[in-house]
Parts: C-alpha cells; structure tokens; sequence
C-alpha cells in the first residue's frame, strides 16, 4: 500500500488507516468476541493500514485493551494513534485537560496499549476549564519523556451540509465555518509544539474541512486524518432506509439516519455506484468514497472505522483505486446531504 507522511514527525503510514472505535464503542454489535477484533487488526496489518486508531475512552478503555492485545506481538508493524481528554460521565462526556490528569491518562494508555510510546497522542477535547496551551504542554512534555512521539488535536464541531464541489470559503459569510476556532486552537498550541496533525471528519457527504481547515494544514506540513470518511456507514450503501437501528448504537438518535433522511440522501450513494461500475466488477460505493478523500491530498489519510475483517480489507482496497477527472466531477456535483448532523 502506498505510504503517506504523518506531519512533522515525518512518520509513515498506509494510506489508508483502521479507525478501532466500532469493535468496542457506540455501534450495533460493537461488543463482539475479542478473536474478531484481533482478525480486523490484524487483517489491517497484513494490507498495509499502519494507522490504528483509538481513544481511552472507547468502550471506555476497552478499546486500548483490544488494540493492545492485538498488538501484542506485531507492534513493530503499528503507528498507534490514541487521545486524551473526555470522560465519559453518567448522561453526557466530560473534558478534562488538566496536566496532571493527562499524564496519568498517558500511563495507563500505555499500559492498555502494552507498549513504550504512543506514535501519535491526541487532545481529543479542549477543557473550557483550562488554557489549552496548559493541556498542550504536558502532552509535550510526555514527548520529551520519550512516552509520546508525536501531537495531534481533534477537530468538532456544527455541520453545513455544503457540497462536495462547491467553492471555498470566501471571507463573505458565517455559515459552514466549522472549523474556525479549531484553527484558533492550533494556532495557540502552534506556539508551544509542533502539531503533527489534526483528525477531523471528512467525507462525500461531510466536506467541510475543505474550506479551511485542510488548507491550513497542508500550507503547515501538518498531516490529516479523515474521521468517519463513509459518513458512518451510510456512504457504503449497504444501509436500508427505514432499517432500524439498535438502542445502543449512536445513529438511532443522528438526524441523518431517519428513515425520510436516508431515503433523502439516497442519490449520494447512487453517485457513489455509478463511479464504481466504471472501475469494473467488485470496486464498492465504500470505495470510491475512501478514494475521493485520498484525492484531496498527499497529507490526508481516511481512517475508517470497522468492526470485521472483511471490511477492513474493502477498505484497504480503496489504495489503489484512482479516480479520474471525470469521476472527481461526478462526486463534486452531487447533492448536498440532506438533512442536519448534530
């Protein structure tokens, strides 16, 4: 698989990374069998997804534990990514940035991960409570320490629903500038250490990275990991309209996973097909839109979640899927998803 550079750190990695969270946290059957789990890790390895994804608060913590175990014996062939900074609190998460909590989050992420160092610690949340650069400053120090090797911050925020064509960001207007005070942030912690790069949601149907934040990164060196790159599922096409979801997982409560708002947004995935077939028998929707999120730049790597092997190995394919000129048209003019994301 081909091997993109990770920011500053100038650490390599496949193109195309594992995002771990579904085997433990938030998904319809994320609590599967622990032989599974270690056969999607693996299977990620074998193809060339490096990038491990993960966050202590996963599961909590259960998610480390999985990455660790699979890991036990193949960390050499691993860039593990993992954050600090939410709880997860009776009704609601909760930041915690305090420098002598991130340090004692660090240790027992290493212990649950069974290794030395971290390839990449995450702020995962800034506390309102404490300056960031405070937070930031002890996760440098966990560098130093030689338990980090590098930093990266996570981006959040309200969604615009622009396409994926449309123009930049013009200066003119409020709406879609999701990523202002995110790009605020990396400026404040700019001047304390180096960013090496920034996990934000980026997708066919989410875009909006586009306007400013990838840019900002790219003129920076700092590498971009794509958070949910197929939309959470739905960019797969495998997603009835009207299916149902189970209580536990988190998109019975998301707007855009309505019965009316799927049915809505059915022409994206349609789009998605129609480049597929012209890439022959057995490229998927999924694909494609892994594809289009590798054509946005050499800094950018998608991290899609996944719970099996088969699906990491679907996605491992979108490597080596080069979409053309005409294809990149196509997905830049369909439709804006309908419908809100928070």
């Amino acid at each position: 698989m081909e091997r993109r550079t990770i920011g500053a750190a100038t650490l390599g990695v496949g193109a195309i990374g594992l995002g771990c969270m579904p085997m433990s946290w938030a998904y319809t059957g994320s609590r599967q069998r622990g032989e599974e789990s270690l056969r999607t890790v693996h299977t990620a390895l074998d193809l060339g997804s490096t990038l491990l994804d993960t966050a202590d608060m996963y599961g909590p913590f259960t998610n480390e534990l999985l990455v660790g175990r699979a890991l036990r014996e193949r960390r050499p062939e691993a860039f593990v990514s993992t954050k600090v900074g939410l709880l997860v609190g009776e009704q609601h998460l909760v930041a915690n940035g305090r420098p002598g909590y991130v340090r004692r989050a660090c240790d027992a992420s290493l212990r649950r991960l069974q290794t030395d160092v971290i390839d990449l610690y995450q702020l995962h949340r800034a506390d309102p409570e404490v300056p960031v650069e405070e937070t930031w400053g002890a996760m440098a120090d966990l560098v130093t320490a030689g338990k980090v090797r590098s930093l990266g911050l996570c981006a959040v925020g309200a969604r615009s629903g622009r396409r994926p064509g449309a123009r930049p960001y013009d200066g003119r207007a409020r709406d879609g500038r999701l990523h202002d005070g995110t790009i605020r942030q990396l400026e404040r912690v700019q001047q304390v250490f180096p960013v090496s790069a920034v996990e934000a949601e980026l997708s066919v149907w989410s875009p909006e990275a586009l306007d400013a934040l990838l840019p900002w990164c790219a003129a920076r060196g700092v590498g971009f990991l794509a958070a949910m790159p197929l939309g959470n599922g739905f960019l797969t096409g495998t997603l009835t309209p009207g299916g149902g979801f189970e209580p536990d997982d988190v998109r019975a409560r998301h707007p855009r996973f309505t019965a009316e708002m799927m049915a809505a947004n059915q022409p994206i995935v349609a789009g998605l097909r129609r480049v597929a077939r012209r890439h022959g028998d057995g490229v998927t929707p999924a694909q494609v839109a892994l594809a289009w999120v590798l054509s946005q730049g050499r800094h950018v790597v998608p991290v899609p979640g996944a719970k099996r092997a088969r699906w990491a190995a679907q996605n491992a394919g979108a490597a080596g899927l080069l979409l053309t000129a005409e294809d990149l048209a196509e997905v830049a003019g369909l439709p804006g998803a309908q419908g809100s994301w928070d």
